[in-house]
């Protein structure tokens, strides 16, 4: 098991841990809270998912509109809210 402890700045955010990425083996992670427990899980295949996803955008968006909105569907289908 791999663990660490690190700041959480005033903005809310962290950086993990080089040894942690590598053991994730990912660019993008997501979150799960249990009770007082916050796991920290890697997306395996972000450019697969957008396959999934591509009928949903405009003809012709570009590689960012496909993945911004594959992070947006992912993000709503995970915590069960709509998206702003």
């Amino acid at each position: 098991m791999t663990t660490a402890a690190v700041k959480i700045t005033r903005k809310g955010q962290v950086t993990i841990p080089k040894e942690i990425r590598e053991v994730l083996q990912s660019n993008a992670v997501y979150f799960e809270v249990e009770d007082d427990t916050v796991m920290v899980k890697p997306v395996r295949d972000a450019a697969g998912s957008l396959r999934e996803y591509a009928g949903n955008v405009k003809p012709g968006a570009s590689m960012r509109q496909m993945k911004d909105k594959a992070w947006e569907v992912a993000a709503r289908e995970k915590t069960g809210k709509k998206s702003a």
